[in-house]
C-alpha cells in the first residue's frame, strides 16, 4: 500500500476519533448541572474542534497537482490561533506571498511550521510582553525562505529539542535547512530550502502573470492581507488550498541551496520598517 494511502487512513482514523471525543464531551456538557460545569466541558468541546481544526489543515493533500503553500499556512495558522494560540493570549501575524509546491513538500512545510510554532509558544519566555508569534514565508529566486519569528527569549539548548530535531528532520526531506537566531527579546528559524524544478517553472510562470497584470509592485495582494491586517478573516473551516494545473514536466530534482536568501530573510523580517 501506498504511503500516501496509508497516511490518509491514519488520518481518517484521528479525525474520527476526535469526532467521538467531541460528541462525547458534547453529550455531557447537555447533560452537565452548574453554570460552570457546563461552561467547562464546552471550552473543552471548542478545544476539541481546534485541534480537529489543525489536524484537517495538515492533512496530506490529494492528488498530484500543486498545492498554494500560502493558503495551506494560512489555514494552519487560523486552526492554531483556535486551538492553542488564542488560549495563551499569544498573537500570530502570517505574512505569505503564493507558493505553487508539491503536494507533499507543501506538507512538510506546513508540519515545520506547525511545529516551530508550537515550540514557540511553549518554549519561549516572554515575560511582561505580549507573546507574539511572526510567520513569513517568501520566494527569492529558486530558494523559500520561511522565517518563524517570537518576541521572547529562550536559552541556545532549547535548540536540541524532540520537536526540533523533527522539524530539522522534515527540513532535510526538503534538501533545506534550519538556522536557529537567539537574543534577550527574540528568537528566530529561518528555513531554507530550493524548489524543485517543476515547483521553479511554477512559479516563474505566476511571477511573469503578476506582472503582466499589476505592472504597480506597491500593492498588497490577497495573500498579504490576512497578515497585514489582524481582522482579516480566516479561510473557512471546510475549505482546502487552492491547487494549480499539474506541469506536464516531471520533476527533475531540487536546485543548489543558496548560503545568502535566509540572513537577507531574517533581516528583512527583523528591521524597523517591516510591518505585520
Amino acid at each position: 500500500m501506498e504511503q500516501g494511502i496509508l497516511l490518509r487512513e491514519l488520518n481518517h482514523r484521528i479525525n474520527n476519533g476526535l469526532a467521538s471525543a467531541i460528541n462525547l464531551v458534547s453529550a455531557a456538557a447537555v447533560r452537565a448541572e452548574g453554570r460552570e460545569a457546563k461552561r467547562a466541558l464546552s471550552d473543552m468541546v471548542e478545544l476539541l474542534h481546534g485541534y480537529a481544526d489543525v489536524q484537517q489543515a495538515l492533512e496530506m493533500p490529494r492528488g498530484k497537482a500543486l498545492i498554494d503553500a500560502a493558503t495551506y499556512i494560512r489555514m494552519m495558522g487560523c486552526a492554531m490561533r483556535r486551538s492553542l494560540l488564542d488560549r495563551m493570549n499569544i498573537r500570530l501575524a502570517l505574512a505569505t506571498e503564493s507558493l505553487p509546491l508539491q503536494p507533499e513538500r507543501c506538507r512538510r512545510l506546513g508540519l515545520i511550521v506547525h511545529g516551530l510554532v508550537t515550540e514557540a509558544a511553549k518554549h519561549a519566555c516572554f515575560e511582561a510582553r505580549t507573546g507574539e508569534i511572526k510567520v513569513k514565508l517568501t520566494r527569492i529566486g529558486a530558494v523559500v525562505n520561511c522565517v518563524v519569528l517570537d518576541n521572547g527569549s529562550r536559552s541556545v539548548r532549547g535548540a536540541a529539542g524532540r520537536g526540533v530535531r523533527i522539524s530539522n528532520d522534515l527540513a532535510k526531506g526538503l534538501g533545506g535547512r534550519l538556522e536557529h537566531g537567539f537574543g534577550t527579546d527574540f528568537t528566530s528559524v529561518v528555513l531554507s530550502f530550493p524548489l524543485t524544478e517543476r515547483e521553479r517553472q511554477a512559479n516563474c510562470a505566476m511571477a511573469k502573470r503578476r506582472i503582466i497584470r499589476s505592472p504597480s509592485r506597491s500593492k498588497v495582494t490577497p495573500s498579504d492581507a490576512s497578515a497585514l491586517y489582524p481582522g482579516a478573516k480566516c479561510p473557512d473551516r471546510g475549505s482546502r488550498p487552492v491547487a494549480t494545473r499539474p506541469d506536464p514536466n516531471p520533476a527533475r530534482g531540487a536546485q543548489p541551496i543558496s548560503a545568502r536568501p535566509a540572513p537577507d530573510a531574517l533581516r528583512e523580517l527583523l528591521s524597523p520598517g517591516h510591518v505585520s
